[in-house]
């Protein structure tokens, strides 16, 4: 991190190596690093070096609890390390005022990551700078990810804010891609205008029109007073044009008159508007291939994709759905009691591949959340069968026939495909993990719970 401010940061981590290697990466990033191994010591370290920021294990030897995090977490930023099978753990401190966790074995880049926005936050709370952070992410977007994924996107929505050039957001439903066109407005120059979503497949075409530009009074029957369309509505602000797929081929043609003169006419007018919005579309189609089978014209076509965002689907970043989990249930908790989720619960929802993505996500969560709020634990039995729509069991694997009786539980599907997996990689563990998009250590405990034998990658 190259900045002109040298941050402290305290670690207190009883892992002696793991202490070591902490203070050393992140030196060479430019921060003032100190280290503590008991609570004793960092106790005395608070006191004498006034950290910026501080790094704290879970578990340490000489306090049990949250007695560590409520002392520090009211004058500085806190970020917890945890152990996998502690998120519960993880999720109460978060909601005790940790602003972050981070699972071991510590992702240093995830972590330098979390430490900027982290003290950023920290910096922009002291000077009251709204706009600045917004221009950062850092204001209530609730688009929640630290994987390489993630970042990249918000890279672009950093590189793209604060240009007008029309935006389209790609991505699979469910993936948040509102979400994306909300941070870029609210990222952007038009920040304090107004953000305008309109769901393009919900409306008939012979609606959209007046929707979106608006009509004259005695346009058409029914007309009886002018109305302002939805451009307009959004001015000096955003359109998020969402599903921009679904618009048949007379409102392309309007719609591409729109961003290429920024002008446009309400139904019935006989002059020009000025559009002075800022364009962001989305779609979960395959917009190429419709233009090649002409069912979307090809000149808007080139207009859309002028800067695009590509959303990655959630079972292309696994390593957010502990993140996400934890998200989801610190807002319920705001209502009721907090729940945390085991560690075979996780190890499910991080395995499943989710074709409903966050949305789907959410709801699974959420449903956990209400079932397991008596005894403050969701696990496996809080979780309703996780399988894709019409997805269909195989029958057979490189070891034989998978012969299932009944309709089998996750446990047994779950084991049945670690053992397709190992006998694909010959036993190697760490190609089982990227295959599953999980870390080794994950997929480790997962194959020993299934008595599963794995070798790492040098065995």
């Amino acid at each position: 991190m190259n900045t002109a401010v040298r941050y402290s940061i305290l670690v207190i981590e009883d892992d002696s190596v793991l202490n070591r290697l902490l203070l050393k990466t992140l030196e060479r990033s430019g921060f003032d690093m100190h280290g503590a191994l008991t609570w004793a010591e960092a106790r005395g370290r608070i006191d004498e070096i006034a950290p910026d920021l501080v790094l704290l294990d879970m578990n340490l030897p000489d306090t049990r609890g949250f007695t560590p995090l409520t002392e520090i977490a009211q004058t500085r930023p806190v970020i917890m390390l945890t152990a996998y099978g502690s998120i519960n753990q993880a999720v109460e401190a978060m909601r005790l005022g940790a602003v972050d966790y981070l699972v071991k074995p510590v992702n240093l880049e995830e972590l330098e990551l979390v430490i900027q926005r982290a003290l950023e936050g920290a910096r922009l709370r002291r000077t009251g700078d709204a706009l600045k952070a917004a221009r950062k992410g850092l204001t209530d977007n609730p688009m929640v990810g630290a994987s390489p994924a993630m970042r990249q996107v918000w890279n672009l929505i950093e590189a793209v804010a604060d240009d007008d050039v029309t935006v389209l957001v790609r991505g699979e439903s469910g993936v948040g891609k509102e979400l994306v066109a909300r941070a870029v407005h609210d990222a952007g120059q038009r920040r304090d205008g107004h953000f305008v979503a309109v769901d393009c497949c919900t409306l008939q075409e012979t609606l959209f029109e007046t929707e979106l530009f608006g009509h004259e009074r005695g346009a058409f029957t029914g007309a009886d007073r002018l109305k302002p369309g939805l451009i307009e509505a959004a001015s000096e602000g955003t359109l998020f044009l969402d599903e921009i797929g679904d618009i048949g081929p007379a409102i392309q043609a309007k719609l591409l008159r729109v961003l290429e003169t920024g002008r446009f006419r309400r139904v019935g007018a006989t002059t020009d508007l000025r559009a002075n919005v800022r364009v962001v579309a989305a779609t979960n189609r395959d917009l190429t291939q419709m233009v090649r089978e002409g069912r979307f014209r090809a000149d808007l076509y080139y207009r859309l994709t002028a800067f695009e965002i590509n959303v990655p689907p959630l079972r292309d970043r696994r390593e957010d759905i502990p993140r996400l989990v934890a998200h989801f249930a610190r807002a319920r908790a705001r209502n009721g009691r907090l729940v945390g989720f085991s560690e075979a619960a996780l190890a499910r929802l991080v395995t499943y591949d989710w074709p409903g993505n966050v949305r789907e996500l959410r709801n699974v969560v959420e449903r956990a959340l209400i079932l397991a709020s008596q005894t403050g634990l969701a696990g496996p039995e809080h979780l309703p069968p996780l399988r894709d729509p019409g997805f269909d069991l195989p029958t057979t694997s490189p070891t034989g026939p998978a012969t299932f009786h009944g309709e089998p539980t996750l446990d047994e599907i779950e084991r049945h495909y670690l053992s397709q997996l190992i006998d694909r990689h010959q036993g190697n563990r760490r190609k089982v993990a990227e295959a599953m998009g999980v870390s080794e250590r994950t997929a480790y405990r997962m194959l020993e719970r299934h008595g599963l034998k794995s070798r790492g990658e040098g065995a």
